[in-house]
């Protein structure tokens, strides 16, 4: 998880009638009209130079000439100079928080130099941009070439284990097979029951498939190891659909303490003054 940023990504809340796959900001902007159109474009059109002309419009005008400036160089360039301009650029896009054009600069680094940590950086920068999209095409097109880094990545080190998580985890979100997905995940866990980030995927399909019981025992183990807003947002969730009011109130308190998103805060407030009567 990026620490410039909470990147939520599924919710469930009992009261409103089951299971919500929605982002936390988009719930707590609902009354706001927040629910942005998608997008019909097609997946081909997501390539790394439109991807970063659309992003380049969401930033800071000198900002994108410094990096329009890089990308010429880049162009230009080839071998080890290629890669380490590309090296700048990818910089470039992680100093305003842009992840989707960072996973295109990755992938182009591991085909000219391929690398394990290329190709892992590509997967890891797809998946942190398509948990915070709500432009559903771009998103799905997304999640399919953070599989495939991911696959690049374990084909180069069948034994890691950040490999395996973001494999896994971009297998439940974004393939016709989730529980492969979930069986990576599961493996990960066997080898180290402390993994934060295969813990919190887990979690969240627990929360998505109703067994809050363990969606619980996920996030548990995911506070005690790096307590964040959104892991105490969502074992509060796994308690209230259970029916725990006290722990869901205190873990919901916890999340408002650590949240910066003043939204997200006047939504827990509103949780708990409904869990209080």
């Amino acid at each position: 998880m990026n620490t410039k940023q909470i990147i939520v990504i599924v919710i469930v809340v009992a009261l409103m009638g089951g299971l919500l796959a929605r982002p936390i900001k988009g719930l707590v902007d609902e009354n706001n009209g927040a629910n942005n159109s998608t997008t019909t474009a097609s997946s081909s059109a997501f390539n790394f130079q439109s991807v970063s002309d659309i992003t380049k419009q969401t930033i800071n005008a000198s900002i994108a000439q410094e990096i329009t400036g890089l990308e010429e160089k880049v162009a230009q360039a080839d071998g080890d100079a290629k890669v380490a301009l590309l090296e700048q650029l990818a910089q470039k896009w992680d100093d305003v928080a842009k992840f989707a054009p960072q996973g295109f600069i990755y992938e182009e680094m591991a085909e000219t130099s391929p690398k394990f940590e290329y190709w892992l950086k590509a997967g890891d920068a797809y998946r942190t941009a398509y948990t915070n999209l709500q432009d559903t095409a771009m998103s799905a097109e997304l999640n399919r070439l953070a599989i495939r880094s991911y696959e690049k990545a374990t084909e180069l080190d069948e034994n890691n284990l950040d490999a395996k998580t973001g494999l896994g985890a971009a297998m439940v979100t974004g393939s016709g097979n989730p529980m492969a997905g979930i069986a990576l995940l599961q493996e990960v866990v066997a080898k180290d029951p402390k993994n934060i980030h295969a813990n919190k995927t887990l979690g969240l399909f627990s929360l998505q498939s109703r067994q809050f019981d363990k969606a619980i025992e996920r996030f548990k183990t995911v506070v005690e190891l790096g307590p964040d807003a959104e892991s105490y947002f969502y074992l509060a969730t796994g308690y209230e659909n259970i029916g725990l009011k006290n722990e869901a109130i205190a873990a919901f308190q916890k999340s408002k303490e650590l949240a910066s998103d003043p939204t997200l805060s006047q939504f827990i407030d509103r949780r708990v003054e409904e869990l209080s009567k």
